[in-house]
Order: structure tokens, then C-alpha cells, then sequence
């Protein structure tokens, strides 16, 4: 049936290198802005994950992976077969709507082959041929599931779950609130939030999703109902503040500019220098007699980008 609506050549099977990441297998002469944007929207947002070929990668993530490539490439028309055949229902229906959100904005054409009913609500199709029944229906009104989240305010007791999927290893955050969104019992989404001196305002890290949830649009959500409450002051200090953020995720650096809840206020291609901070904590330590712990921050080349949480725009 894929092939007779236009032709072997429509459907799409692409090929992956063996030994080449994924982010430079994808239109390897495009642009790395839409390489991102693409892994970004259908879920597949781990940076160390775009660094591994595709062989090495879960079938969720190839799955995810081969609809970022089709995503990029852009075709007027594609077939796909066995969609979401190979993954978790989980999984299968969350990169369903984030590939149909996406290939939306392509313009182009895409049929879907699948044994599975659950992704119609979330793919939102114009129609569906029914090859059990034989019945065609279209111009129904599907309707995305709703995404019910909750936000619970935690200590560092759930990290361990979240932590391998962050994409830096780094210490606890001294003195942090924690926060955990869940779906039904479901850990989906960790942030810590804590204070820069003074109680000037307040910084947010350790923003992590989970594979299986991301490309939900949860995370951003997330992330502005935690700063939401730390702007009206609905924190352990009962102190209302504004909250930075930094991040080296270019698509989460481009939904933030995007959002007008949130203004840039800086942008670093590299990290100060790592002797120049070993210096300063050597000098600290000496002048307060405490022991050195002979390490400094910086000297990395990963860009970081930061950002001001604003909150909503007043209604004129």
C-alpha cells in the first residue's frame, strides 16, 4: 500500500554509518542549528546521545533518530513503515506527537504504516485507512491526549534516577531545592534551584528529562512553573525572585529566546580560565584555613548561554 501510493522510492529506509555520530550523519552539509532543532523536536535531546552512532543507540533512540533525519531532510513526500513498531508504547506514542508537531512545519507529505491504534490521537492524522475494518475516515477531529503534571518539592533523594541522563557530571548544588515533575506516579523532570549571594536571585540547574517524556513539551513547562513560584516568592525564604538559567543545549537555548517569559543575558563561547579560578580557591582557602581541594572551574570548551526568567507579560 506504501509503495502504490508513490512509489518504492517515497518510502523511506535510510542508511547510518558505522562509526560516525549521529549529529554528523544527518544532512552532513547543512546546518548544525537544524541538525539540533530537529533531534530537539522529536525527543532525542541528550547531547552525549547525538555524539554516538546510530548502531550503538536503544531502539527508542534509533527510532527518534530516523525521524530527526527525515525531519532534516525535508522530503515532499515519505512512507514510513513499521512506525513505531519496534519501541515502548511509551515511548512511541510521546515521539508520535513530537514528530507530527514537527513534520508539520516541513510542509511536506507523510504516511504513516503502523499496526498500532494508540498514536492516532497523538499523530492527529487528516485520515486513516483501517486495513482490519477496510474503513476510511477522514477529517475526524482528533484531539492530543492531555498531560496532567505534578510538581513536588523534594531533596536529593531522586537524583540517582536522573542523574545518567544529565550531560555533565557535577557535584550537588550547595544548599538546592529540589523539584520533580511526575505523570501519574511517573518520574518525568528534576530541577534544583538555589541562590546566589545575597539572596540577589536565584539560579536554576540540573534540568533534566526523561528520554522516554522528551519531545512532551513537559520540560519547559516545567521549568517555568518551578521559576513561577520562585518569582512570587513561594519559596523556603518567602522572598520573591527572579531565576537565572544556563544551558548548552542549543534547542532549549532556542525555545528560551523564543519564550517572552524569559530574555537572555549572556552568552560564552568557552569557560573562564580553569588556573585563574584554582588561584582564586587556593587564595580562599589559604585565608580562611581551610583545605584546598587543588580544582577549578572552567577551561572547557562547551558555549553556555544564560538566561532571566521574567514571568508573563502584564495584560494591557
Amino acid at each position: 500500500m506504501g509503495r502504490a501510493l508513490w512509489g518504492s522510492e517515497a518510502v523511506y529506509a535510510p542508511g547510518w554509518p558505522a562509526d560516525m555520530p549521529v549529529i554528523d550523519a544527518i544532512t552532513p552539509d547543512g546546518s548544525f542549528d537544524d541538525v539540533t532543532a530537529a533531534l530537539s523536536s522529536v525527543g532525542l535531546g541528550s547531547v552525549p546521545t547525538w555524539l554516538r552512532p546510530y548502531s550503538v543507540l536503544s531502539n527508542g533512540e534509533q527510532f527518534r533518530a530516523n525521524l530527526a533525519r527525515l525531519i532534516a531532510e525535508a522530503p515532499s513526500r515519505a512512507v514510513l513503515d513499521e512506525f513505531s513498531s519496534v519501541v515502548d508504547r511509551q515511548i512511541a506514542q510521546i515521539g508520535a506527537g513530537a514528530f507530527a508537531k514537527a513534520w508539520r512545519r516541513t510542509g511536506g507529505q507523510a504516511v504513516l504504516l503502523s499496526c498500532h491504534y494508540d498514536i492516532l490521537d497523538w499523530v492527529q492524522p487528516d485520515w486513516v485507512f483501517d486495513t482490519a475494518t477496510g474503513k476510511f475516515s477522514r477529517g475526524s477531529l482528533w484531539r492530543r491526549p492531555r498531560i496532567d503534571v505534578d510538581v513536588w518539592q523534594t531533596g536529593w533523594e531522586h537524583w540517582p534516577a536522573f542523574e545518567p541522563h544529565h550531560y555533565l557530571k557535577l557535584p550537588r548544588m550547595i544548599a538546592a531545592t529540589n523539584y520533580m515533575a511526575t505523570v501519574d506516579g511517573q518520574l518525568v523532570a528534576h530541577l534544583a534551584v538555589s541562590t546566589r549571594a545575597g539572596m540577589v536571585e536565584a539560579r536554576a540547574c540540573r534540568l533534566v528529562v526523561m528520554p522516554e517524556w522528551q519531545g512532551a513539551g513537559v520540560g519547559l513547562r516545567f521549568l517555568d512553573a518551578v521559576c513561577e513560584r520562585w518569582r512570587l516568592g513561594q519559596n523556603r525564604y518567602d522572598k520573591p525572585m527572579l531565576t537565572l538559567f544556563h544551558t548548552s543545549h542549543p534547542g532549549l537555548a532556542s525555545a528560551l529566546r523564543r519564550s517572552t517569559r524569559w530574555t537572555q543575558v549572556s552568552a560564552k563561547l568557552v569557560g573562564e580560565s580553569k588556573a585563574r579560578s584554582l588561584q582564586s580557591m587556593a587564595k580562599t582557602a589559604a585565608r580562611l584555613g581551610t583545605k584546598n581541594v587543588g580544582a577549578g572551574y572552567g577551561g572547557h570548551f562547551r558555549a553556555v548561554q544564560g538566561f532571566r526568567y521574567l514571568g508573563a507579560a502584564p495584560c494591557a
